[in-house]
């Protein structure tokens, strides 16, 4: 028979090592890229509303739908770091990071010093005026961010994180190489 403290010890320390990325999220590998309309607030096409996905077409990206009511700085590492890999790496590779809200007069003003505070450079800060997120998508309201790695037109990777940090980043960087081809 186990010792009542060995059964409590494994029951509360599962957790703890348990991956961040625990939550189902995203459309599922394989499939089309559903559409993806934002309001581009601070990416290559800033002020105005654009389909990332028709714009990127078959180019590998990496879209990051993150809750913004949830957003805060082990998540902001995260992007920071993932924006410097891509940056790093060169290519067509590219991040669009999408905020799902249901205050997009809030968002609006945030994006622009969230920029100016980490000058992302191969990074768009975007927004969605749909808390629940992009009809398509497959978004789990549990899930605080979901990255979805595509490439030729389609989902190559998803991950949904309840918590996360810059420690996450190499998952995804071997998803996009992957996606790229270059394993």
């Amino acid at each position: 028979m186990r010792p009542c403290w060995l059964v409590s010890l494994t029951l509360f320390a599962s957790p703890l090592f348990a991956s961040a990325q625990d939550v189902a999220s995203g459309p599922a590998k394989g499939e089309k890229v559903p559409a993806l309309k934002v309001q581009d607030v601070t990416g290559q096409h800033q002020g105005k509303e654009i389909d990332y996905v028709a714009e990127r077409k078959d180019k590998p990206t990496v879209y990051l739908l993150l809750r913004a009511d949830q957003f805060d700085r082990p998540m902001n590492r995260f992007m920071r770091e993932l924006d410097k890999l891509v940056k790093k790496e060169g290519g067509d590779a590219y991040v669009v990071a999408v905020w799902l809200t249901n205050d997009a007069d809030k968002t609006k003003e945030l994006l622009p010093r969230v920029q100016q505070s980490v000058g992302y450079e191969a990074t768009a800060l975007t927004y969605v005026a749909d808390k629940a997120g992009p009809k398509g998508w497959g978004i789990n309201g549990d899930a605080r961010l979901t990255a979805v790695i595509t490439a030729g037109g389609k989902v190559a990777a998803t991950f949904g994180y309840n918590s996360l940090n810059e420690t996450d980043v190499p998952a995804v960087r071997d998803a996009l190489k992957k996606a790229k081809g270059k394993d």
